[in-house]
C-alpha cells in the first residue's frame, strides 16, 4: 500500500473518531438535560493566577442539589455536586481581563461560600435569577438554613 494512501486511511479515521465524538456530546447533553432542564455554568476550579482556572460545563438542578458537568466529558456523571443548603450567594461581578475569553459570552461570575471554601461560578444573567430562587427556595417541609 502507498504511502499516500496510509496518509488518506489515518485522516479518514481520524475525521470518523471526531465526529463521532461530537455526537457522542450531543447524546449526552441531550440525556442529561433529558432529567432536568440545563444551563450553561463553569467552575473556577484553581484561583491561583487572576482569570485562569475556569471549566465550561453546563448545570443542572435535581431537588436539592446543583450539578454541574464537564461540557467536553463523556461522562453522564455530574463532575460536582453542590448541596442547596451549603451554597451561600456571596455577590457577583463581570470577567475582567482574560476572564472574558474564558467563559461564555455574556456570562457573570457568582461568589458564594461553601463548607469548603470561596467558590466562583459563572452563568448568564438569567441563570443568575433562577439560581438566587433555588437558592432561597425549600421544598415544603423543609427548614431553610440560618443566616
Amino acid at each position: 500500500m502507498p504511502l499516500w494512501e496510509w496518509f488518506a486511511d489515518s485522516v479518514g479515521v481520524l475525521l470518523f473518531l471526531l465526529l463521532f465524538y461530537g455526537l457522542c456530546l450531543v447524546v449526552r447533553r441531550r440525556w442529561i438535560s433529558r432529567h432536568g432542564g440545563t444551563f450553561e455554568f463553569s467552575v473556577r476550579v484553581r484561583s491561583g493566577r487572576a482569570g485562569r482556572g475556569w471549566i465550561l460545563g453546563v448545570g443542572r438542578y435535581t431537588g436539592d442539589d446543583l450539578e454541574w458537568f464537564r461540557i467536553f466529558s463523556l461522562s453522564p456523571r455530574a463532575g460536582l455536586t453542590y448541596r442547596r443548603n451549603e451554597l451561600d450567594y456571596v455577590g457577583r461581578r463581570d470577567p475582567v481581563g482574560v476572564e472574558a475569553y474564558s467563559l461564555y459570552s455574556g456570562h457573570i461570575i457568582v461568589s458564594c461560600r461553601t463548607p469548603q471554601g470561596p467558590l466562583e461560578v459563572a452563568m448568564s444573567p438569567d441563570a443568575l435569577t433562577g439560581f438566587q430562587a433555588w437558592l432561597e427556595a425549600a421544598p415544603p417541609g423543609r427548614r431553610l438554613k440560618d443566616r
